[in-house]
């Protein structure tokens, strides 16, 4: 079973889960694997489009089941600290940043998903527990080591996330 690390945190407009993880490497590489499209078909998916702020993409959902394309508008790009994103569904609107600050021993890099709808807010025991699994899915990447097991997330860790929601 993993363990979980993400934490909930009120905000004006809902509450945001925030996970962090820490790499020994350098923030470039670490910023590479975040954004090169043929780096994050190992741990997300796949994008096509023109990166920059202000863009749209079409991201495929390489570990979701029947590996969906979805539009991202990417709301900020300042390499190699920051990226933001959205994308809305039927459900809402998806926001979503990521911001990586160099330490004396390589990269930390959280992660934030502004949960703003009601539907969001409610889903935070499945939301946290698939966060937790894409970040560390991103650090196998980043480490080349294996990539974890999906099972070992949920519903292991809703219980914990649903203490926080």
């Amino acid at each position: 079973m993993a363990t979980p690390t993400g934490e909930i945190r009120p905000t004006p407009d809902g509450r945001d889960l925030v996970i962090t993880r820490s790499l020994a490497l350098p923030i470039g590489e670490v910023w590479g694997r975040l954004t090169d499209p043929d780096l994050t078909a190992g741990w997300y998916g796949t994008w096509q489009g023109e990166a920059g702020t202000g863009n749209s993409i079409r991201v495929q959902m390489r570990f979701e089941e029947g590996e969906p394309w979805t539009t991202m508008l990417i709301e900020d790009c300042t390499a190699p600290i920051h990226l933001a994103l959205s994308s809305a569904d039927q459900i809402g609107v998806w926001r979503l940043e990521v911001s990586l600050a160099a330490t004396d021993a390589g990269t930390d890099v959280q992660l934030v998903h502004h949960l703003t709808s009601e539907y969001q807010l409610a889903e935070i025991p499945q939301i946290g527990p698939g966060w937790e699994y894409y970040m560390d899915m991103f650090v196998a990447s980043c480490t080349q080591t294996q990539h974890p097991d999906f099972a070992d997330y949920y519903p292991a860790l809703a219980e914990y996330y649903q203490q926080r929601a």
